[in-house]
Formats: structure tokens, sequence, C-alpha cells
């Protein structure tokens, strides 16, 4: 790609040089995102991900010094971002969405899918994910006043990464060519026994990000 090979020569230049950097680090995360949800962690290799983004492999390493700190920053820029920036009674819904595959386009979030791809990789790995799956459950049980919140947060996740292994993973039919809006309206009505905060109509407005207040990053 140009735009890399052009950037060693152009480092002399710090204000382009920096931009180049950036957006060299856009396109291995994204790559990185794609092929980490497609393949899981293991099977996605450095290599690989250098030749989607574009650019040279010995980018990957400069920018992010290993595949396993790549790894934790696609997480971060996916999951833990959606969890700072969604208001939790939202969150179900959109990370579902995401899973269906809905509004999928450069630098989708695609964190659940890498999950669902990558468990049983390292222990390393797995503790990652696991701490990532916790951090959805822990704010999904804020909105039960239950006794067992959090045992309704661990269901109500559960339940999102079972629908996304059977569509994504197995590709069970009739799940895996369903109509996201047919599946959400199911799904988030049917969880709504289970989390009395859920939005009783399981529509998509708001479904689409984190504006406004309330974020499942300040307990929403």
């Amino acid at each position: 790609m140009g735009e890399t090979m052009a950037e060693s020569s152009r480092g002399g230049a710090g204000g382009e040089h920096r931009r180049d950097a950036r957006g060299t680090r856009r396109l291995l995360l994204e790559a990185a995102s794609d092929l980490f949800a497609e393949r899981g962690y293991e099977r996605a290799t450095v290599r690989d991900i250098a030749a989607r983004a574009g650019v040279n492999q010995a980018l990957l390493f400069r920018y992010f010094g290993s595949k396993k700190a790549l790894f934790g920053e696609v997480m971060a820029r996916g999951g833990h971002e959606q969890l700072r920036t969604t208001p939790a009674e939202r969150l179900f819904e959109v990370a579902l969405r995401g899973m269906l595959g809905e509004g999928r386009g450069p630098g989708a979030d695609r964190s659940l899918e890498v999950c669902l791809r990558s468990i049983g990789g390292s222990d390393e790995i797995s503790e990652a994910l696991k701490g990532l799956g916790d951090e959805y459950a822990d704010v999904l049980a804020t909105l039960s006043k239950a006794d067992n919140g959090d045992l309704r947060g661990d269901l109500a996740v559960s339940w999102l990464l079972g629908i996304g292994l059977m569509r994504v993973v197995v590709g069970k039919e009739p799940l895996a060519g369903a109509d996201p809006d047919t599946v959400c309206r199911l799904v988030v009505g049917a969880l709504g026994t289970l989390l009395e905060g859920l939005p009783a109509d399981g529509a998509a407005d708001g479904a689409g990000g984190g504006e406004g207040e309330g974020a499942a990053g300040t307990g929403g």
C-alpha cells in the first residue's frame, strides 16, 4: 500500500508522519478485528493481519509490540468502548445487533464474535475474554432489582453469546438468515422478564450507540 511504503521516507515531516502512523494503526486494528472474528485469535496470523491491512508486518510489531498486545487493543477498541459509551438499557440490543451483522463496515465492533471464535485459546486470552463477558454481565445486572441480579446478568450474556454461536459460528438456519429486526424484537421482548429495566418495545431507536447520559460505564 502506497501510504505505508512512503511512511519511512516521510518520517522527517513530523505531522505527516504522525498522520501516517495513525492511519496504519487504524488499518491494522480493523484487519485484526475482522480476522480475529473470522478465525479466532490462534488462527489469525500476524502475516495475514498485515496482508489484510496492506502493510508490512514489521509495522505491526512497531506499533503494537506483539500479536497479544494487538488483540488487547482490538478488544479495548470494541467491547470495552461499547461498554463505556452505551446506555445500560440498550447494551444488550446494541451488542446483539452488532453480532447479527447489522451496520457492519470498516471499524465496526466485532468483539463478541472475537470472543466466540477465540474461546479455548491460551489461558491468558481465555481469561481476557472471560473478563469482557463479566463486564457485560455486571452492566446488565444493574437492570434488575432482584436479589439474584448477578445471575440474571450472567444468563443474559449466555443467551447473547448462544445466539451468536448458533448464527455466526454454526450457521444454524433459520437463525443464520433471520432478519436482525425480527431477532431483536423477539429476544429483547422476551428478555424483559429477566431484566426489568430493558425497554419493553425492543425497538432499535438508540441502538446505534452511546450518546447521551446514562452510559454503561457510569452504571446507567
